[in-house]
């Protein structure tokens, strides 16, 4: 059974940590028809939903389920990564993939299965085990699985500690259960070199490096994550790019090397 329009919204409100005369002020509606609508003794208005929603900073799924609970249609589309309409967001995806060889990216959905990546991310995914790239692939899970990549991340426990921190922070944006679920897992497995789940930088450090044995050479990476700027699609706007650059000259001439032969 979905839970009311009212019962959501003061839900969400809660988790932004706001009043309903913050919420109010901001979306530019009165407190007393705010409470209303949060008692159930006001039914509002589709616009006002996507008002609400908007300055909720609610992601585009739970924008549309705010119109659900309210008895509006959504608004946002969900597309087929694969459909026609997707097209041009699949090639704009493979040339940012092809453009960033020899260096490794990859493209993963709202729950971090691998979307697409380009040929160098193979340099990171050798050595996992088979099963764990059986699709869906989730990226995390074959990252902090100890048959993954994790015996060969050199800093496991400072990886680790930041990958968990982004989930954690994407669980309370979006109070995804699924999400949830999978932090819950990876907190679970093993690692000998735990540290919390909190960054501290050191004197010198500018971003956290993922430092990668491969075969008898070390690897230091930094990444950027990127995501569409203006999505109107609910599986656009979840689609995030991690690109993986070297973080010292050896590894920048290894992987040159390694594409060019």
């Amino acid at each position: 059974m979905k839970a009311p329009i009212g019962e959501l919204l003061r839900e969400w409100r809660d988790r932004r940590r706001l009043s309903q005369l913050a919420l109010a002020i901001s979306a530019d509606i009165s407190t007393r028809h705010l409470s209303f609508v949060e008692t159930g003794r006001s039914r509002p208005s589709r616009d006002m939903v996507l008002r609400l929603g908007e300055h909720l900073d609610l992601p585009l799924r739970e924008r549309n389920r705010l119109l659900l609970a309210a008895g509006y249609a959504p608004a946002y589309g969900e597309s087929d990564i694969g459909a026609p309409e997707m097209t041009v967001i699949r090639e704009a995806v493979r040339r940012l993939l092809a453009g960033h060889d020899p260096y490794p990216a990859a493209v993963v959905d709202r729950g971090w299965n691998l979307v697409d990546a380009n040929l160098s991310l193979g340099v990171l995914t050798e050595g996992i085990a088979p099963s764990l790239l059986a699709g869906p692939v989730n990226v995390l899970r074959a990252t902090l699985h100890p048959d993954g990549m994790a015996p060969r991340v050199l800093n496991l426990g400072e990886w680790r500690a930041h990958l968990l921190g982004r989930l954690r922070r994407q669980v309370e944006q979006t109070a995804d259960a699924g999400l949830a679920e999978l932090l819950e897992e990876l907190r679970g497995y093993p690692c000998d070199d735990e540290v919390p789940e909190l960054e501290i930088p050191g004197p010198g450090d500018i971003f956290v490096p993922l430092r990668y044995r491969h075969e008898d050479l070390e690897l230091t990476f930094f990444s950027t994550v990127a995501t569409f700027g203006t999505p109107l699609d609910v599986t656009v706007a979840e689609l995030v790019i991690e690109s993986f650059y070297p973080a010292d000259p050896a590894t920048a001439a290894f992987l040159r090397e390694r594409v060019t032969g």
